[in-house]
This record gives C-alpha cells, structure tokens and sequence, in this order.
C-alpha cells in the first residue's frame, strides 16, 4: 500500500506546551521515524501548517525545524483543501471560537484541554462535532506515561482485589517571579485569563479517575489563593485572581473514594511531582508518571504504634518496584500516533469531546462545591 500525507494545522505552536511536547516531541518525533505504521503495511506521514499570532516568531519556528508552512491566518489555514486535522494548544479562553471553525470547515480537530472554558461551551463543540460528522480528540496525556500504565496493569490483573481508596498528591512551588523567574506563565494565575489549578488539574483527574477506577460521582473540594501577588514576564507585580491550590475528595461509582491535592505553592517531598497511593483488600501501590512500586497482602509489615521510640522500619524499602517489561514511548507521541491511526480510519481514539465536556464539568463542579461549601453531585453527561 502507498504511504497516506496528512496536513496537521497547529494552533498555538509557540506556547510551552505546544512547542515543547506537541511540536517537538511528538509530531516532529512522528516525522523523524517516518510516520505513524498503518496495520495494512503502510505509513501516515503527517505534515504541519504552524499557525500563531506572532509572524516572527513562527518563522523562526518553521526555519528552525525544517517546516515549509506557516501563517498568522487561521481562516486561511482552515481554507487549504489539504488539511485535514486541526490541532489547538492556545489560551483556553480562545480555544472554543477556533474549534468551532475547524468543525465548521469539516476538519477533524485534536485538542489540549480544557476543551473550553464552561460546560455549556464544552457542549456546544461535542455537539457540533457530532453534528459534522468529524473526528474529534481530547489529549489525555497522564494515562500514557509509564508509571499510570504499570498502575492499570495492576488493576487488570486484579492485584488490588477491591480497590478502597485512591490518595493523590501533585504540585510543586513555582517561583513569584519577584526574586526567581517563575516557571509558568503568568497568565495561569489570572481567572480572566482562564488560570486556575482547578480548570487545570481536575480535567486531568477525571480522566485519570474514570479511566483506572470509576467514574467520578460526587466532589467537595476547597480552591484557595495561597500566593496573592506575583510578578509577569516583565517583571511587574500582578494581582492573582485564580486559586493556585485546591484539595478535592472525589466520590467513585463502586464506592471507591479518592482524594488529590494539587497546588503551585508545595515544595516536593515526594520521589515524583505526582503521586497516586492505591489501597485495596489484596495490595497497594504507589505510582508516579514514570515509576511504580506495589506491597501485596501477603508481603504487607505489621507496624505497631508507639510514639515513644523513633521508628526503626525503612518503609520505603518494603515496596517491590514494577518491572517496565517494554519500552514506553513519549506519552504525548504514543497519544498522537493513536489519533493519527484513527484519522487514518486504522483504530480507536476513545477520548473524544464528550470526554473533554467530563473534565469541564468536574472543574466546574469543583469550584462550585467551594464557593458554597457543599458536596456536589454529578450525574452522567450525554449529547
């Protein structure tokens, strides 16, 4: 069989993101190993059309990376008959009207999450998608590193027996800018700017949730501002209006409860900047994003209380590394590879927008339970 081209239009190409795990590590990735493999022989070779709003800095972009195509014109971009997937990694608060045009010019559309900044909005592109006719992806980007995949290989083979409780810690202390750069952008701690650590971790938790344990039922959490001055890019002082921490409990069909702190203002004492602790009747484990240990029931210590005395067990050794037992690849490339191949009518991608629509609402659904200091329950989301 030939080799199949596919045009990729890339929004949002010069931001961190993009650039560094889109760009660089997973589509130009993709080219360097000359496509994506078909299951009839072949290859997808996918091709890239930059689109951004600074010229010069996506001609120093394309010129850099050998890429033939650019353009400040997203209307043009969508207009060019031979592409076919529009991919978008700008500000949330514009992802919404861009993705409504690829839709509308029959272009299946890969997105970063969020896929928009409400519920309602996040609907009105499922609906739209379903509606056209086109294929349509959110990036789930956690469920394929390493130490999220031996953590479902465990689930699987049903190391834990009843799953009890999930305990997830993540976060890191970014700088305020003032003394020490800050290492992300300043725009993640202003709310009319789409900032926030509950827009931008809970979507990550629900699909990480629902696609290893269960789908998220009920939430209480608490969102807070613990830093409330920052300095920009410029270095200028800037008022935080977004909460950079928040502590969820997340209520799991199957009566499974998990609990996630995240927060922009924790100094690590962990071996990962994210961690989840899975108990169950049978055995525990303990998975970053790219290491895993497990303690069965039959190897599990019996510890005795006794504040008195400094404990003489090293805990940390009683728990038995997960061999890899294959090669992981980049998490953002393997997803890429799988929606390319699903495009390509070669496969499934099953994170599609209305998946996209569950991590909004789990946002949404978060602030809410902490600006009035309740449980609030969640019900399933259709079309």
């Amino acid at each position: 069989m030939p080799d199949q081209h596919l045009t990729v239009i890339f929004n949002g190409v010069t931001g961190r993101m993009g650039y560094r795990q889109h760009l660089v590590r997973s589509l130009l990735a993709i080219r360097e190993q000359g496509g994506v493999e078909l299951s009839d022989g072949s290859r997808l070779r996918p091709e890239l059309l930059l689109v951004g709003r600074s010229a010069d800095k996506l001609r120093e972009l394309a010129q850099r990376h050998d890429i033939a195509r650019w353009t400040t014109d997203l209307d043009g971009a969508l207009s060019e008959p031979d592409t076919r997937v529009y991919f978008d990694a700008q500000l949330t608060s514009v992802r919404e009207e861009a993705i409504l045009k690829a839709i509308a010019a029959g272009k299946d559309v890969y997105t970063e999450k969020p896929i928009a900044e409400s519920v309602d909005g996040a609907l009105r592109l499922a609906r739209a998608a379903a509606a056209a006719g086109v294929k349509n992806g959110v990036v789930h980007d956690k469920l394929y590193l390493p130490g999220l995949l031996k953590l479902k290989r465990l689930i699987d083979g049903g190391f834990f027996g009843r799953i009890l409780s999930v305990r997830g810690e993540f976060g890191y202390w970014v700088f305020e800018g003032d003394w020490q750069s800050a290492q992300r952008p300043s725009w993640n701690y202003r709310a009319e700017d789409g900032g926030g650590i509950v827009s931008d971790m809970f979507c990550h938790w629900n699909y990480v949730l629902e696609n290893l344990f269960g789908r998220v039922e009920a939430v209480t959490a608490r969102a807070v501002t613990h830093i409330p001055q920052r300095w920009d890019e410029a270095g200028k002082p800037y008022p935080v209006t977004a909460d950079d921490a928040a502590y969820g409990i997340f209520e799991l069909e199957g009566g499974v409860i998990a609990q996630i702190n995240s927060s922009w203002a924790v100094r690590v004492h962990r071996d990962e900047l994210v961690e989840f602790q899975v108990d169950g009747t049978e055995g525990s484990a303990v998975a970053g994003l790219h290491q895993c240990v497990a303690q069965h029931r039959a190897a599990t210590p019996k510890p005795v209380w006794n504040p008195d005395l400094a404990e003489p067990a090293d805990f940390r050794s009683q728990w038995q590394p997960v061999p890899d037992n294959t090669v992981f690849d980049n998490g953002f490339k393997a997803q890429w590879e799988q929606f390319l191949r699903y495009v390509a009518g070669d496969g499934n991608h099953p994170f599609d927008f209305l998946a996209g629509v569950r991590g909004v609402r789990l946002a949404e659904a978060g602030l809410q339970s902490s600006a009035e200091g309740r449980r609030v329950a969640l019900e399933p989301v259709e079309l």
